[in-house]
């Protein structure tokens, strides 16, 4: 069974006022049972549909506790929310099943109800009242080396669908990108295009082995000889052309190829608030800010020559090295540094989407954090950690593309396919599990690819509204009691479920269950489709069906826009 989350009521929303409704009279029953257990109330769908539309465990679970039989729990709490008004307004009938299974039945009316709660919210349906805080979401963050990946593309996709429904819980979202302008690999970046510059290439015997091969390098180099004007969104510098201004080519590789991100990211239709440079932490003083506090709050120690925090205090498998023999500062610290200062910038809420490939830092930043003594609750930040992505086409996998010299792009993949299919499909999986991209699948018109299948039951909404041709504001008041169908019942309990899913979504920042979700909607409405016509000529099933498929269509482009995936009305 999949549990249900329950959401807030919202105002004229009947249908979550029926659900919100039940969950309070059974939390007010479960806490007679045992004080504290109405906390716990929830809802579940039965795995099968003919046994009712809501199912309820809790007589099982709370069975042992009181030393009573499960079943026999499960008949006295199935008297007891009979008796109560809500049930007896929305409820057709209860049932008990197995060893206290409580399999609820709704009266019809509660589930046309969410028609006209649909049509009523439209783009609002299933969105949270606004909340009085910012929630700091930090994602894709590639240093300027090279063209994004198809990793970073996953990266951007989670990152900004993760943003997208916080939203719809009422959080308001800053997107934070932060990059490295003057690191090690920044170092190599300039040095290799100033070796293209002075004429020497990949496979030359004075190439360093080091050196970045793709053909990108040699396009920086040539507009930097030619005294162009690079401009990102965070930065813009003017090339002097002088083959010997290595820092100049340092700023200007950088200016470009942030430039290119800015590109790509442009073609994926994601979009930043700042970007956070790690060089300003050292220049503002930040970083050795930050180390004074871990040492005046005595939690680091000398050994070695080196300087270590206490990082066993809080939890880690051993202490870390903050400061090496040599001056220099671990890659950890300036973690730290940056973290402190999203707290300080008023972010009591932060979710950083890395690679798995991070995962060994997040014990040392948040001991840092804690150690710090800057009021940083525990378990700051949260962390989104994501696979890499393997691209597939002809039954082969892609490895290599010629512009960035050995790795498929974000924009390769986008060429290839388009947004929507990137999107959806790099979404459709939880984050941490390794994803397989088949080209040949995105590009398929059929009902195997996914996002196709979604977004064909869009389109094949509009073309019946469009044959219609009337005013699809007038459905929010059509009689519904024509929906009487099994497939139209299912579908209409589908679409409820939609605040629920993304409430559920938000809070395990897992975007996969939209596509989930999307998926089986689209499924829904295709068998009822299958099922009944829809411009008959009685005019009052003909209106009622009218409205459920328009409420369809909206729920499907309320989930779609979440995923940041377009919503065609023709195909």
């Amino acid at each position: 069974m999949t549990a249900l989350v329950s959401s807030s009521p919202v105002k004229s929303h009947p249908m979550l006022s029926a659900k919100q409704h039940l969950l309070a009279a059974l939390a007010t029953e479960l806490d007679k049972l045992q004080p504290g257990a109405g906390a716990r109330a929830a809802f579940e769908s039965p795995k099968v549909a003919a046994h009712g539309d809501l199912a309820c465990t809790a007589a099982m679970q709370l069975a042992k506790a009181l030393k009573q039989n499960p079943r026999q729990l499960g008949e006295a709490l199935r008297e007891s929310l009979l008796a109560t008004p809500a049930f007896q307004q929305w409820v057709d009938a209860i049932e008990l099943a197995g060893p206290g299974f409580i399999n609820i039945r709704l009266k019809d009316a509660a589930k046309q109800a969410v028609v006209h709660e649909v049509l009523q919210a439209g783009a609002q349906f299933g969105q949270q009242a606004a909340k009085d805080r910012q929630v700091l979401v930090e994602f894709v963050s590639a240093n300027p080396t090279g063209p994004l990946h198809v990793g970073h593309g996953r990266q951007a996709a989670l990152g900004d669908a993760i943003c997208n429904l916080l939203a719809t819980q009422g959080e308001q979202v800053y997107r934070e990108f932060y990059y490295n302008d003057a690191g090690v690999q920044i170092s190599t970046l300039a040095h290799s295009t100033q070796w293209r510059a002075k004429g020497v290439k990949p496979g030359d015997a004075e190439w360093p082995e080091t050196a970045y091969n793709g053909d990108y390098i040699q396009d920086i180099a040539n507009d930097f000889l030619a005294g162009k004007t690079v401009k990102s969104d965070d930065r813009e510098f003017t090339a002097s052309g002088d083959v010997n201004d290595l820092d100049g080519m340092r700023q200007f590789a950088v200016a470009y190829l942030r430039r290119e991100q800015d590109l790509d990211l442009q073609a994926f239709e994601v979009k930043f608030d700042n970007y956070y440079l790690e060089s300003s932490l050292y220049t503002s003083g930040k970083v050795d800010a930050a180390v004074q506090k871990l040492r005046e709050a005595g939690k680091t120690y000398e050994q070695d020559g080196a300087l270590w925090l206490k990082s066993t205090d809080y939890g880690d498998d051993k202490d870390r090295v903050m400061r090496k023999g040599d001056g220099s500062y671990t890659y950890f610290v300036p973690d730290v540094a940056y973290h402190i200062t999203k707290w300080e910038r008023g972010f009591s809420r932060v979710v950083n989407i890395q690679g798995t490939d991070h995962h060994g830092t997040i014990a040392r930043v948040r001991a840092g954090l804690q150690a710090a003594g800057v009021g940083i609750p525990e378990g700051y930040p949260d962390y989104v950690l994501h696979t890499m992505v393997r691209v597939m086409r002809g039954g082969e996998e892609v490895k290599i593309s010629k512009r960035a010299g050995s790795y498929v792009t974000l924009r390769d993949l986008i060429e290839w396919t388009s947004k929507d299919a990137v999107r959806f499909f790099l979404l459709s999986r939880k984050p941490d599990t390794e994803y397989i991209f088949d080209i040949d699948l995105a590009l398929a018109q059929n009902n195997d690819n996914p996002v196709y299948y979604v977004q064909y039951a869009h389109a094949r909404i509009c073309s019946v509204l469009s044959a219609w041709g009337g005013d699809i504001q007038a459905l929010a008041q059509a009689n519904l009691s024509a929906l009487q169908s099994p497939q139209a019942q299912a579908l209409m309990l589908a679409l409820a479920k939609y605040p629920e899913m993304l409430t559920s979504a938000a809070n395990d920042f897992a975007p996969h269950d939209v596509t989930f979700y999307l998926r089986d909607l689209a499924s829904q409405y295709h068998s009822y489709y299958d099922a009944e016509r829809i411009l008959v000529d009685d005019e009052a099933v003909k209106t009622a069906r009218l409205a459920l498929v328009a409420a369809t269509a909206q729920v499907l482009r309320n989930g779609l826009k979440v995923l940041g995936v377009s919503a065609p009305q023709k195909m």
